[in-house]
């Protein structure tokens, strides 16, 4: 299968500092960049291909400015086909990463024997931001060492850079039926982390379903089948839970609590507490502290 490169790639005080090493394989190319950026940097890149990137390199000084809000930049991440990406860097950086752009006929195929097309197709569509390469790494170098200095088969390179792809995207095993979809202990982590980096304030669903690389319709309904509760209501019992540590443990007062945990005031706090509770902050701070 072939593989037609159509990449668009602008760039402002950002420069290679090698020559590209590159590899065309079986619907794929592979490619391993070493390059550095001054302060306030830009780059626009947008293929009719999807694609990943993996950096070797801490690059959390580069902001995403074409998410919305801007955010820093993940050590890898999946980029669905047209959708563009810009970048600003904050500070000067000397960074590498490695490329793979995949031929969508070949990423369907590829994902074939664990999804069907519709759920294949859906999965790239959807991007991927991930900050802890640690399993990926590895993989990840042992590719570019052969993009260097080439001494093998093109399916030891293949082979890397499916297993890149697989590990990026997630799919975690065989797609469940619909009727018996559950989130996995992984995907159950990374709601939790995004939650507890809001420091107790509510996420929408939209941000949740974000976290693992879902639909909001979809994440609603295998969270409430994985943890038998809506994420509202688990958002809510987390967030009182928090709040019952703040009480107890610092001289906060309630509507402190309320300001920090993102409740519209104290009243809503209050109001919220004694449903889950039965009591009011008050009166539980009182009786534990």
């Amino acid at each position: 299968m072939g593989y037609r490169h159509d990449f668009t790639g602008r760039t402002d005080r950002i420069r290679s500092t090698a020559p590209v090493k590159w590899r065309l394989l079986d619907g794929l190319l592979a490619a391993y960049w070493e390059a550095e950026g001054e302060a306030d940097g830009r780059g626009y890149y947008v293929s009719a291909n999807p694609r990943l990137s993996i950096f070797l390199t801490d690059v959390s000084s580069i902001d995403v400015t074409s998410a919305q809000p801007s955010r820093p930049m993940a050590r890898a991440i999946f980029v669905p086909a047209g959708v563009a990406l810009q970048t600003v860097f904050t500070r000067p950086l000397v960074f590498s990463h490695l490329d793979i752009h995949m031929d969508i006929d070949w990423a369907v195929r590829f994902l074939a024997p664990a999804l069907d097309r519709a759920s294949a197709e859906a999965l790239l569509a959807r991007p991927v931001d991930l900050h802890d390469i640690g399993a990926l790494e590895p993989v990840a170098r042992l590719l570019v060492d052969e993009l260097q200095a080439p001494e093998r088969h093109d399916l030891y390179a293949e082979n890397l850079a499916g297993s890149l792809v697989t590990g990026l995207l997630d799919i975690g095993g065989p797609a469940p039926e619909p009727g018996n979809a559950r989130l996995t202990q992984a995907q159950l982590r990374r709601v939790a982390d995004r939650f507890e980096a809001g420091g107790g304030r509510r996420l929408t669903i939209a941000q949740m379903a974000e976290a693992v690389n879902l639909s909001e319709s979809w994440f609603s309904q295998v969270f409430k089948k994985t943890m038998g509760v809506t994420p509202h209501q688990w958002q809510l019992t987390r967030r009182i839970e928090m709040s019952k540590r703040l009480l107890s443990e610092t001289g906060l007062s309630v509507a402190d609590v309320a300001d920090r945990l993102g409740f519209a005031d104290q009243a809503h706090l209050t109001k919220t507490f004694r449903q889950v509770t039965g009591e009011t902050p008050a009166a539980w701070r009182r009786a534990h502290r």
